[in-house]
C-alpha cells in the first residue's frame, strides 16, 4: 500500500521522541538525587527559579549530542554500539544485584539479620546459573566482530574510569538540601482519601405521591 513506509517512519519517530522525552526527564531527577546522596558531582544538585534541575538536564542532553555526532559518523554502526552500551549496563546492574542477594543470604544464615519472608528460589544454585547466564551473553557479544569485540575490550578502561570517578566526585551529602519528601504507603493516602472526601447525604425528602393525571 502507498504511504505505508511514511506512516511507519512517523510512528518510530514520535516513539524515539517520546523515549527521549522520558529519559530527559527522568535521568535528570535521577542524577539530582545522586547528587543529594552524595553518589554524583555536587553541581549536579542546582535547580532553577522554576524547581527544574537544569544541571542534570543540560549533561543529560551533552550526552545526547554525542550520540548524534557518533550518528553522523558511524551511522550504519551507532545503533548496534548503542545497544551494546546498554546491555552492558543491564548486565551490571542485574550482576550487582545478585551478588547483593548472595551476600544477604551468607549474612541470613549467619544469624546476622533476619530471614526474609519470599526468599529466592533455589539459592544460592538459582544465583550462581543467573550470573553464569550473563557470562555467556558477553561471550557472545565478544564473539559479535567489530562492535560486540571492542564493547567487551572496553569493560576494563569503564571499570577504570567509574572507579577514578567514584574517587574524584564522591562527597559528603549536604543535611541543608532540600531531599525529597518520603513517600507515603497508598493505603494511608486512600485512608485520608475517604476521610476528607464529602460524604454523600441520604434523601431525606418524602416521597413524591402518584401521578394524577
Amino acid at each position: 500500500m502507498p504511504g505505508v513506509d511514511t506512516v511507519m517512519n512517523i510512528v518510530v519517530l514520535t516513539a524515539a521522541l517520546s523515549s527521549l522525552n522520558s529519559g530527559l526527564y527522568s535521568t535528570g531527577r535521577v542524577l539530582r538525587a545522586l547528587a543529594l546522596d552524595g553518589s554524583a558531582p555536587h553541581f549536579l544538585t542546582y535547580m532553577n527559579s522554576r524547581s527544574v534541575p537544569s544541571a542534570a538536564i543540560l549533561l543529560t542532553v551533552s550526552i545526547y549530542l554525542v550520540g548524534v555526532v557518533l550518528n553522523y559518523f558511524l551511522p550504519t554502526q551507532i545503533f548496534e554500539i548503542v545497544l551494546n552500551m546498554a546491555s552492558l549496563g543491564i548486565l551490571s546492574t542485574w550482576s550487582f544485584i545478585v551478588l547483593c542477594q548472595m551476600r544477604l543470604r551468607k549474612a541470613i544464615n549467619r544469624g546476622d539479620l533476619p530471614a526474609t519472608t519470599f526468599p529466592m528460589p533455589w539459592a544460592p544454585i538459582s544465583a550462581w546459573l543467573t550470573l553464569a547466564f550473563f557470562a555467556c551473553v558477553l561471550v557472545l557479544m565478544a564473539f559479535d566482530y567489530p562492535n560486540g569485540t571492542w564493547t567487551i575490550c572496553c569493560i576494563p578502561l569503564l571499570a577504570v574510569l567509574l572507579t577514578i570517578g567514584w574517587k574524584v566526585f564522591r562527597h559528603t551529602p549536604d543535611p541543608a538540601a532540600p531531599l525529597a519528601p518520603q513517600t507515603m504507603p497508598s493505603i494511608a493516602l486512600t485512608d485520608d482519601f475517604l476521610e476528607t472526601s464529602p460524604k454523600s447525604k441520604p434523601d431525606t425528602a418524602p416521597p413524591s405521591g402518584p401521578h394524577k393525571p
